[in-house]
């Protein structure tokens, strides 16, 4: 049996305990709005996905209603229930209820739920003041409370409730907290559920960095961290091997044996061994929970692969930005998690250019499944060819392929990963 397969089913094993969360929603398919995160999460039918609508260079242009009403009919059409947003001291998070509850009254048995993020950052980030990272941001108790009135507000639609993105891992050097701030925080929600301030239903987690649950370095294995382990509902982890392809690229490029393979072989062999990578990174903090004597189910709350860069990931990289790469590790991770039961919030839906301003082709305005452009990526080309996206449009315009839909054309921008040393 081959390693990558025997690690596969290794795991499906392993985690087969999210499998009997899936189970449980036969019972309650007909009645959408008794759905939970329980039973949403580790669920195939209902795909999830990170969602930002950002259309220019900057967030103060917020995405109105009727244009996140036309992202919810594409991201519907792609077999998305769950989506996943980042804070809520913007318009946008607001719109994308609204949206949503708007496609509801048009049809009772639209389904569309959500994943709210509070952002949490450091006393003084983004600012020339010295960071503490054990004291919250001024903005940090609004972003809680405005993340507790829309919930209040919407609760047949918010399921989960993330403290933070990305807050501990030490990498985000701007911003990042101590742990004991994101379990401050998931206590103060925890307890609201116990007292009536929020639906007891609602899951509380932090979407975070395998490395910063505990599935890394040692650095992270603290106390708070035990004890937020033990607080959140489940754990939200975020791997992102194409990273790591120029930062620890011990898993990436061609292996000696496989040098006489065609190239588009040679690549399917290392988009496999960088599925691998991400899920051992998830298994390492399966395997760190385990060993403090808790059990939580996990998901994955971020992982994704950007189809261009001109910076580490690119021609002059690790060259592992491209739509093929991107579309080849986009079906072997929906299918693994769909297998194991584990909840996939994909990164992301849409290009959004805000996230690198300056350089047009930074891999952050590039994870994308569709382009500004309104264009499906190589990973939807079946889908458009199969009228998915018949009579629904972005910004106006019907959805198209990249590269006008030429394979050919596609694979000229396709570079084989390096020899591995």
């Amino acid at each position: 049996m081959k390693a990558t397969t025997l690690l596969a089913l290794v795991l499906v094993l392993i985690f087969c305990n999210c499998k009997t969360n899936a189970t449980k929603l036969t019972a309650k398919e007909s009645r959408p709005n008794q759905l939970t995160a329980a039973t949403l999460l580790g669920n195939a039918k209902y795909q999830a996905i990170c969602y930002g609508g950002y259309r220019t260079k900057s967030r103060d242009s917020v995405p109105t209603v009727a244009q996140i009403v036309e992202d919810l009919k594409l991201l519907s059409a792609m077999n998305i229930k769950v989506l996943r947003t980042y804070n809520v001291h913007f318009a946008e998070t607001s719109n994308l209820l609204k949206a949503i509850r708007l496609l509801q009254k048009e049809n009772p048995s639209f389904e569309m739920y959500v994943m709210l993020g509070a952002w949490i950052d450091c006393k003084n980030s983004w600012t020339t003041k010295p960071l503490i990272r054990d004291q919250d941001s001024d903005r940090n108790p609004i972003e809680i409370k405005e993340a507790v009135r829309l919930t209040n507000a919407y609760p047949d639609i918010i399921k989960i409730i993330a403290v933070g993105n990305e807050a501990m891992v030490k990498w985000a050097s701007s911003y990042y907290v101590q742990p004991s701030i994101i379990l401050k925080w998931v206590n103060h929600l925890q307890k609201l559920k116990k007292e009536g301030g929020l639906p007891k239903e609602v899951w509380i987690t932090s979407s975070d960095n395998f490395a910063s649950w505990g599935g890394g370095d040692k650095e992270y294995h603290v106390a708070d961290l035990t004890q937020l382990l033990k607080a959140v509902d489940y754990i939200s982890v975020h791997t992102y091997p194409m990273h790591d392809s120029h930062y620890n690229p011990q898993f990436w490029g061609v292996l000696k044996e496989e040098a006489s393979l065609s190239e588009r072989e040679k690549i399917d062999k290392a988009m496999l061994r960088a599925r691998d990578y991400a899920i051992t990174q998830f298994t390492n903090v399966h395997k760190y929970m385990k060993s403090l004597g808790i059990d939580k189910p996990i998901h994955i709350g971020e992982t994704g692969w950007a189809s261009v860069s001109n910076e580490f990931y690119g021609d002059s990289g690790s060259k592992a930005t491209d739509e093929y790469k991107a579309a080849v590790y986009y079906k072997l991770m929906r299918d693994w998690s769909d297998k194991s039961g584990v909840s996939l919030f994909y990164f992301e839906a849409f290009d959004e250019q805000w996230k690198d301003s300056n350089n047009a082709l930074g891999s952050e305005n590039h994870f994308g499944l569709i382009n500004l452009k309104g264009q499906a990526k190589y990973v939807l080309w079946d889908l458009v060819d199969k009228g998915g996206f018949n009579n629904l449009t972005r910004d106006g315009a019907p959805i198209t392929k990249t590269y006008q839909g030429n394979e050919k054309a596609l694979w000229v921008e396709v570079k084989t990963p390096p020899l591995l040393k």
